[in-house]
């Protein structure tokens, strides 16, 4: 089973002076309301991304306006520091999506080996067979948020690039630059 990832708010984007710290356990992924919410709130970011690049913008001109800018543009200051939390919270939210892939994939397996344990037993096996069923259903819950996931990163690197025109993340850091390819080629 993978290792459970402990996420803090950070991922929420919520200015919080105090980070609060979510255990993502297995039964958080076997809850499928629970994991869903989980995503919602780590998918505001993806959400309000226009809104948080005008407000971004806004501080980085009054930092410049105070003389506390590091002299680069204000655009790109901004555009690179809403990128870096993009990217934080895309890596964070696949972290929780392929741990609980990996949870409900362990659990079914289980099943499966429970089922062939009680041939035997008929009766077990069809309330089994049930249990399993319903596992599959959740199984293929959780797999869908992938897709999901991979449709709102290309809408927000869209909302961004919309936004950002002229931003590239530098070819010296690899991890970004591969997530900005893999994003923009729509994989």
């Amino acid at each position: 089973m993978p290792s459970t990832p402990v996420l803090g708010s950070l991922a929420l984007q919520g200015p919080s002076p105090t980070p609060q710290i979510v255990h993502v356990s297995p039964s958080t992924c076997q809850n499928l309301s629970l994991f869903k919410d989980l995503l919602k709130e780590y998918r505001k970011l993806d959400d309000s991304i226009g809104m948080r690049i005008n407000r971004t913008t806004a501080q980085f001109r009054e930092k410049n306006r105070q003389g506390s800018g590091s002299g680069e543009s204000v655009e790109n200051q901004a555009c690179a520091y809403i990128w870096r939390q993009l990217l934080e919270n895309w890596k964070r939210r696949t972290q929780i999506i392929e741990y609980c892939v990996g949870v409900v994939d362990a659990s079914m397996d289980e099943k499966r080996n429970t089922i062939e344990d009680q041939a035997d037993k008929p009766a077990e096996q069809r309330k089994l067979q049930a249990q399993l069923y319903a596992e599959e259903v959740k199984r293929n819950q959780v797999h869908n948020e992938l897709t999901v996931e991979k449709i709102i990163r290309q809408r927000s690197l869209d909302a961004f690039r919309s936004r950002c025109r002229y931003f590239e993340p530098p070819s010296s850091d690899t991890e970004s630059r591969s997530w900005w390819d893999s994003t923009r080629g729509g994989t």
